[in-house]
């Protein structure tokens, strides 16, 4: 074997490693994290970047919209704190929407990783806290400032000494002070161990900075990138999806071109930035739209700053889709986490056989707030989201996976952990049947959910729901999947998005939106609407009249 074929064999030895390195960092945010959105359902991300600031491996376990918008923050990182500046033991952190991951709820801690006294690389990861302040997770803020504590750059841990004043700061602005106070540790810790493993890495392989392994690395992605985008004829298409919105509708308009440099997303003509939290800022607009175009042009190769290099998006100032400061973002993942399917809208123009119908995309997560009977260990009440998804689209050659969040990525919340976190009860979480969009392939099933306090208190759900009045499009004859609604088990109707208040005794009724379908019903398979029957999944009536399928009665 040549020189060359042991040097390439090293480098991708080299690259397998930087991936199981921030993989354990993300484990330790994990075990360590205090908000169960973290430590249930993996709503994180992390990543080692070199001192360029390219991102070069994230960790398997993590959400599209965390990672690829702070793929940037880094940059931002090192402009405010320059490398010759950082010492071992500092640490930095940031809530900034539009230096970091989109919201407020989201910190963003970049850690300097040092060997034999030379700064080599950088460990950065981002979480979700679930109170930071301000009116609570939820769109009903008119400006940033209502949304809770706002971080600038700041220098957290200087040289292994704790910033003291800002975990005041944050501990007195937050209803959970307990838990954001620990949520914030708990990136600290995480960056440290990669930092730790990192430098392992490096001591064993014998080499003294990252320089050649990162090279190799964006090169290689970036050239893989091109190899697939090669393959697409080249041209412009356009899609467009309508959604609800907080008080009206939002039309999302995309214009795709594929050309020799890449693939260029533009969002000219979408909806202008709405009054409340809605908005969406540039960083999360680019992570979401990225990764759908990644999911369907270059689904196997690595994510890091090589790949996501050919993927270029645009929209212009002041639209919904890169709103300014001071916009109210809270609630940007009901907007931004639409993009993957606006961005099909145009692929499925070009390669059909790759692309799925819409589905229900953004996360129908349970906000909730409210007091304690008793004494709450230093919080104020509780406050939580329960993590709850609705179906996603049918696939080409496959139905859509029903209860599963996509593009985000994260898991639903057990029950167990919500119901001894908070004093409410679920009385049902169950698959919603007939909510699959019908099709030859069908669209994944919604939820049917009900929840009331077990302590005959009123209680708050800040909603922040989409899909009820602009459920998923099937394609090619394929049905629409059903739309959402959340109410009260008495019969009142309640809105989608806004602060609102469940009154004891009663309970609260959501049915998370299903996926569209592909291709026309009768084109099922006769033994597929028999499973599905079977499993409940599709009631008599929409087997009989949508699929025309009668069951074969056993002979007597």
């Amino acid at each position: 074997m040549t020189t060359e074929a042991n040097r390439l064999i090293d480098l991708q030895i080299m690259w397998n490693r930087l991936i199981a390195v921030v993989e354990e960092q993300a484990q330790v945010l994990i075990r360590t994290a205090f908000s169960p959105i973290v430590r249930e359902c993996g709503d994180l991300s992390a990543g080692v970047f070199d001192t360029k600031g390219r991102m070069l491996a994230q960790a398997v376990t993590g959400t599209p919209g965390h990672v690829n918008s702070m793929a940037e923050s880094v940059k931002h990182f090192i402009r405010h704190f320059p490398l010759d500046q950082m010492k071992p033991g500092d640490a930095y952190i940031t809530n900034d929407p539009w230096m970091g991951t989109g919201h407020l709820n989201d910190f963003v801690i970049t850690t300097p990783a040092f060997k034999d006294g030379k700064l080599v690389g950088l460990l950065s990861c981002t979480s979700h806290l679930m109170d930071i302040g301000g009116i609570g997770f939820g769109p009903d803020a008119t400006d940033v400032f209502m949304e809770g504590l706002y971080i600038p750059m700041l220098k957290l841990i200087d040289q292994g000494v704790v910033n003291e004043t800002l975990m005041a700061m944050i501990r007195a602005n937050t209803r959970l002070p307990i838990d954001t106070e620990g949520d914030t540790y708990s990136l600290a810790a995480c960056n440290d161990v990669g930092a730790k493993r990192l430098v392992e890495m490096m001591d064993e392989f014998g080499i003294e900075s990252l320089d050649v392994i990162a090279e190799h690395i964006c090169a290689r992605s970036r050239e893989a990138v091109m190899a697939e985008i090669a393959k697409l004829p080249r041209g412009t298409w356009h899609n467009e999806m309508t959604v609800d919105g907080y008080d009206h509708p939002v039309t999302l308009k995309a214009a795709l071109t594929v050309s020799d440099e890449g693939i260029h997303v533009d969002y000219a003509g979408t909806s202008p930035q709405s009054r409340y939290g809605i908005n969406v800022p540039m960083a999360y607009t680019t992570a979401y739209t990225v990764f759908g175009l990644g999911c369907v042009v270059a689904s196997q190769i690595p994510n890091n700053a090589g790949s996501l290099g050919p993927l270029t998006v645009s929209a212009p100032k002041g639209a919904i889709l890169n709103a300014p400061k001071p916009a109210p973002v809270c609630i940007r993942h009901v907007i931004g986490q639409m993009l993957p399917d606006v961005v099909f809208g145009c692929l499925r123009q070009v390669i059909p056989d790759r692309v799925p119908a819409e589905g229900t995309s953004c996360l129908w997560n349970l906000n909730v707030r409210g007091e304690t009977q008793s004494g709450s260990g230093g919080n104020y009440g509780f406050m939580m989201s329960v993590t709850s998804n609705g179906g996603t689209g049918a696939r080409p050659d496959k139905d859509g996976l029903s209860a599963t969040a996509y593009p985000s990525g994260v898991r639903g919340t057990p029950v167990e952990i919500a119901e001894s976190q908070t004093p409410l009860i679920f009385w049902k979480k169950e698959l919603r049947p007939d909510s699959g969009g019908a099709g030859r392939t069908r669209g994944g099933l919604g939820q049917v959910i009900e929840i009331e306090s077990g302590v005959g208190r009123p209680w708050d759900i800040l909603a922040a729901f989409d899909r009820i009045d602009h459920p998923a499009r099937g394609r090619d004859g394929g049905g629409d999947g059903a739309a959402g609604y959340i109410g009260l088990k008495s019969g009142k109707k309640m809105r989608g998005k806004g602060f609102q208040e469940v009154p004891p005794g009663e309970r609260l009724v959501v049915l998370t939106p299903g996926g569209g379908g592909i291709g026309a019903a009768a084109e099922r398979a006769a033994e597929q609407v028999a499973r599905d029957l079977s499993d409940g999944l599709v009631s008599d009536k929409t087997a009989r009249d949508l699929y025309g399928y009668t069951p074969v009665k056993a002979a007597e």
